[in-house]
C-alpha cells in the first residue's frame, strides 16, 4: 500500500509538473510570433487624434508614427518584429523586418545620446540601449526597462518614436515648445 501511494503521488507531481510547464510556455509563446505596434494615448490632448491607432513604422534609421493620409500606402516600412535575446545579454531585445523580399532584420534600440528609438545591424544597436524588452502581462504593451516610458515627439510633419529615459518628458532632450505626447504601443499579432 505504501508502494502505492508513493508511486501515486510521483504521478501526479510529474502530470502537474508538465501541465505547469505547458501553461507557461503558452504564455511565452506570443513572444517568437510576429507583431505589428500601433499607437494608444492614455490622456487625451490637441494631438492625440492625430496619432492615436496609428502604426509605427520605420523610415531612414529611426521609427516614427505613420500619419499619412494616403490609405493602403504606409510612410515607411511597417514594423513586423518580435522578441529574441539580445546577444551575450541575459536580456531580450527587439528585432524587426525592414523590408520584406528578402526578410532582413534589425534590432531596435533606444540611441544613447537623444533617447530617439532606431533600428540598424547589431554595430550600430550595441552602444545603445539594446533592452530588456518586455511587454506587459494583461494587454501586451511594448516596455523597455521595465516600463512603458515612450512618447511621440512632433518634429515637422511627422511624429518620431522616442523613449523618456528620464522619466522628465525629454525635456533635455528636445527644444522647448516641441509637441510630446505620452503613448502606449499596443503588439498586434500578424
Amino acid at each position: 500500500m505504501a508502494t502505492f501511494v508513493i508511486a501515486f503521488s510521483a504521478v501526479v507531481g510529474a502530470a502537474e509538473g508538465i501541465r505547469q510547464t505547458q501553461v507557461r510556455a503558452r504564455r511565452q509563446e506570443h513572444r517568437s510570433r510576429k507583431n505589428n505596434l500601433t499607437v494608444r494615448c492614455p490622456k487625451s490632448s490637441e494631438y492625440s487624434h492625430v496619432v492615436e491607432g496609428r502604426a509605427i513604422v520605420l523610415s531612414g534609421d529611426k521609427l516614427y508614427i505613420d500619419t499619412g493620409t494616403v490609405h493602403d500606402m504606409p510612410f515607411g516600412h511597417p514594423f513586423a518584429g518580435y522578441f529574441l535575446g539580445f546577444p551575450d545579454t541575459k536580456y531580450s531585445g527587439l528585432v524587426t523586418t525592414i523590408c520584406d523580399e528578402p526578410p532582413i532584420m534589425n534590432w531596435i534600440y533606444v540611441d544613447r545620446d537623444t533617447l530617439e528609438v532606431k533600428f540598424g545591424a547589431r554595430a550600430y544597436a550595441e552602444p545603445n540601449y539594446t533592452g530588456p524588452f518586455d511587454c506587459t502581462q494583461q494587454d501586451r504593451r511594448l516596455t523597455f526597462g521595465g516600463w512603458e516610458g515612450f512618447m511621440a515627439v512632433r518634429e515637422g510633419q511627422f511624429w518620431s518614436l522616442y523613449f523618456d529615459l528620464q522619466q522628465n518628458k525629454l525635456k533635455s532632450k528636445v527644444t522647448e515648445g516641441t509637441v510630446v505626447l505620452e503613448i502606449e504601443l499596443s503588439r498586434v499579432e500578424m
